[in-house]
């Protein structure tokens, strides 16, 4: 099991983006109650899942209309979420070092 870092940022995003907020939804509950311990499990899992370095993962969201950007540190059993936004937006972005702006 997952901890995910931080549910209030995720709430923000479901806020900006009302219409990919149940997929966003969707997407925390399935990886609250996930148990791997490292990326070729995850990619087993869920094979469009993109690794980007510094333990970045990108996932596509809604049919890949949205991109999420987390950091997961398998060792700690915890998630970061770093960024999520349209497919878009993403593709201005540097998903490497991108963070949360509150």
């Amino acid at each position: 099991m997952f901890n995910i870092i931080a549910r209030k940022t995720l709430l923000k995003y479901a806020e900006m983006y009302p219409e990919a907020a149940s997929a966003l939804f969707y997407w925390y509950w399935e990886f609250l109650k996930l148990d791997i311990n490292n990326f070729n499990e995850l990619k087993m899992i869920v094979p469009s899942a993109s690794i980007i370095g510094d333990d970045r993962v990108v996932f596509n969201i809604l049919g890949n209309h949205y991109r999420l950007i987390v950091r997961i540190l398998f060792d700690y059993k915890t998630i970061q979420i770093k960024w999520f936004g349209t497919h878009t937006e993403y593709d201005k972005i540097n998903a490497k070092k991108v963070e949360f702006k509150k």
